[in-house]
């Protein structure tokens, strides 16, 4: 019988490096490689070859060296290192996006999250994250393969999570209006064809949340909320992160930065169509729109001389 696999261990747990845990070496140009430790092995990349007994029993922040005189330092992975170097079978929500959706969603713990698709489950363990404890995700993957990666990523990320997850091997569009829940976590093609289903699932003041790589869907999404009603609120953003070049007096921003991946589309879930104005009221043609010259959400200040 195979021996159940430990709990993983959080970045900065006082506990030594031991077999089954997974590592990220980083090197000195900043390149990162996950490795997941076994008795008597070895990680060979181009710099050599790194004995995995150089680093069982070692606390973490070690730094080894490989067989052609490479340093590596050796971290348990935070959620942005496996999100971008585990395995994967569709497209990932990238970190500063799984951020974002967890903040704009207002995911917290105890919330009931429906989530579809699952693709490689990166943003699922971040929903898991945040809902736990006494909350739940459920989320909707149409392809077993890509179900199947999922469920290895978010066990060796969070480990044995129990009724916290349910993963649904088939179309989320069937079976969404079935499920009662706090927040509908949308990443597909055409979500604006998941609107009336969301709106029968989600609990009045749910919030809905919606990856859409490209300007046309959110025009359909946007759309479709609005002829749909019964939603308020409802606000597209999106997210660049830059990141800074600091050495001593070298101080400027980096050549390349993650710019464009998604937009985000969140809206309210109302009981009365009527009161959806968030949603389907247009723009204040004096002040120049709901945002104009202020805070996202806040009204507009008043024009010169009102």
């Amino acid at each position: 019988m195979r021996p159940e696999a430990p709990q993983p261990r959080h970045p900065g747990h006082p506990d030594p490096l031991s077999p089954g845990e997974t590592v990220v070496l980083t090197d000195r140009k900043q390149r990162r490689y996950l490795i997941s430790l076994t008795e008597g092995g070895q990680f060979s990349y181009h710099g050599g070859t790194v004995a995995h007994d150089d680093l069982l029993g070692q606390p973490e922040g070690t730094r080894v060296r490989a067989s052609k005189g490479a340093r590596l330092l050796a971290l348990r992975p935070t959620a942005a290192d496996w999100t971008l170097k585990a395995p994967r079978g569709a497209q990932v929500v990238y970190p500063k996006d799984q951020a974002m959706i967890v903040n704009l969603a207002d995911i917290a713990p105890g919330c009931e999250v429906v989530e579809a698709g699952a693709g490689s489950g990166a943003l699922t363990t971040a929903l898991l994250r945040a809902v736990r404890p006494g909350g739940r995700v459920i989320s909707f993957e149409r392809r077993e393969d890509f179900a199947d990666v999922a469920r290895r990523n978010v066990a060796a990320r969070l480990g044995d999570v129990g009724d916290a997850w349910e993963l649904v091997v088939d179309d989320a569009g069937d079976h969404l209006a079935e499920r009662a829940c706090d927040r509908v976590v949308l990443d597909l093609l055409e979500p604006w064809e998941l609107v009336g289903a969301a709106a029968t699932a989600l609990r009045a003041g749910g919030v809905l949340c919606a990856y859409t790589p490209t300007v046309t869907q959110v025009t359909r999404l946007r759309e479709a909320l609005v002829a749909a009603g019964g939603w308020a609120r409802a606000e597209t953003v999106e997210t660049l992160q830059r990141g800074w070049h600091v050495d001593g007096l070298a101080v400027r921003p980096d050549h390349r930065m993650v710019a464009h991946t998604a937009f985000l589309n969140v809206a309210r879930r109302v009981p009365d169509a009527d009161d959806a104005a968030g949603a389907a009221d247009p723009p204040d043609a004096t002040h120049g729109g709901e945002h104009a010259g202020g805070e996202p959400g806040e009204p507009a200040p008043p024009a010169e001389g009102d």
